[in-house]
């Protein structure tokens, strides 16, 4: 550590009130420069040693471990494996909570990659950074523990389980929505919720509709508004009539009904509504029929909606239903519809996205903020946004140069772990200029 900095460190230890927020930025940089060889270290071992969704007992361990270590106010068995902690600061008195949330599952997916700390277990894959989210949580816990006079108020650690997989008999809640339903956002309740998530490429919302670019390390990218969809499910059964194929006028082909109402419901994007509203109709499978030479008497299809807007999500399962109803009687064959509702849309509350902006620009360079277009993926941070004022943003993990260029959710992913440093850095200036601000 230079001169400067370890002069700066002994002032961060001793002054009250908090220090400006550029020289508690050069504080906080060199504490987790000294932290990133462990940080580094964390990552691996969660990389290696991935677990599906309700399956995290290992990390959850692993996470509660680390966090008691650092002094911190722990309860386990959260919506299952889930942790919720509390740091208190010592910047005077002060009420004020805010949280951070960090996923902590991994995918069904096996990975390419030959690095050491590849996963160990076969067919389980952190393809989608959840490593790197709970590392940067962790890392965090530890900056404002070892500074905790520059922390004003409360941080409320919220791991959490289950984030990838939705129940598929939607008879139960997991994962966020349990998490606020067992009270993690009470006692006390934050007044507002951060969350991260690792992307290497972006779309920017001052470019082209179809442009895409790497979000390289030490690079953040937002949203205002929408952040992701209401992520949906349904299952459409067609019944017919089974006939011979070569006398296909005593049955009611299946298929042709399917084919034909299928086609039709892609006519709710391009002639049903607005243009300029956002929406997403897709069939992902389709199954029927048992021989060559005869009629299929019943076709099951699935697909996914989404859209942002949740009075517009239900018009558009009423004009699905008007469509089904009537391609089916128009064939004379029948249907069962069932549409299923999975999470809803993230909306990053536009005046915390406002009031943390300077924040990162402060901490990164404006250059390297960079406002995208949202998504349509599915995300269950939404289920805390919908209970306090939510901030969801992206973490840079490319490295053109280097090659480090693979997407999330596939087998050949993985991240610039000089990222590490960014997310700590952004989540810990954010959450200590949110408790800092009237």
């Amino acid at each position: 550590m230079t001169r400067t900095l370890f002069r700066l460190a002994i002032l961060g230890l001793l002054a009250s009130p908090p220090l400006a927020a550029s020289e508690r930025d050069e504080i906080f940089r060199a504490t987790i420069d000294e932290l990133f060889p462990k940080l580094v270290e964390t990552r691996r071992t969660l990389h290696a040693n991935p677990e599906l969704s309700n399956q995290e007992e290992q990390t959850a361990a692993f996470v509660a471990e680390r966090l008691r270590e650092l002094g911190l106010e722990v309860k386990t068995g959260v919506a299952k494996h889930g942790i919720v902690a509390l740091l208190r600061g010592t910047a005077g008195e002060s009420e004020r909570c805010v949280a951070i949330r960090a996923d902590m599952d991994a995918l069904p997916i096996t990975e390419l990659n030959s690095k050491p700390y590849r996963s160990r277990n076969p067919g389980v894959m952190h393809a989608c950074g959840h490593d790197v989210h709970t590392t940067v949580a962790l890392g965090v816990a530890e900056v404002l523990t070892k500074h905790k006079n520059q922390v004003r108020g409360t941080v409320k650690f919220l791991f959490q389980p289950a984030e990838e997989s939705m129940p598929t008999d939607y008879k139960e809640d997991w994962g966020a929505k349990l998490m606020v339903a067992e009270g993690a956002l009470e006692n006390p309740r934050p007044e507002a919720i951060f969350g991260l998530h690792c992307r290497p490429a972006i779309s920017p919302a001052s470019g082209l509709l179809e442009e895409t670019r790497f979000l390289e390390a030490g690079q953040l990218a937002y949203t205002v508004g929408p952040d992701s969809a209401n992520s949906d499910t349904f299952e459409v059964i067609i019944r017919g009539k089974m006939a011979h194929g070569s006398a296909p006028q005593r049955g009611v082909d299946a298929i042709v009904v399917a084919a034909e109402a299928i086609t039709a419901l892609q006519t709710i994007r391009s002639r049903r509504t607005d243009t300029r509203q956002p929406l997403v109709v897709s069939v992902g499978t389709i199954r029927g029929g048992q021989r060559h030479n005869i009629v299929a008497e019943e076709v099951r299809f699935t697909g996914t909606v989404r859209t942002y807007d949740e009075a517009f999500r239900d018009s558009v399962i009423e004009m699905m239903r008007q469509i089904l109803d009537g391609v089916t009687a128009a064939h004379g064959a029948s249907h069962t519809f069932d549409y299923r509702k999975g999470y809803p849309s993230i909306i990053n509350n536009a005046g915390l996205v406002e009031s943390t902006l300077p924040t990162f620009r402060r901490l990164f360079g404006k250059e390297n903020v960079i406002e995208a277009v949202p998504g349509m993926g599915g995300e269950d941070f939404s289920y805390f946004a919908k209970v306090v004022p939510g901030f969801y943003f992206r973490l840079g993990v490319a490295n053109e140069a280097n090659g480090i260029t693979a997407e999330i959710h596939t087998p050949a992913f993985d991240v610039d772990e000089e990222c590490l440093k960014t997310g700590v850095a952004a989540m810990a200036g954010a959450l200590c200029d949110f408790l800092g601000r009237e």
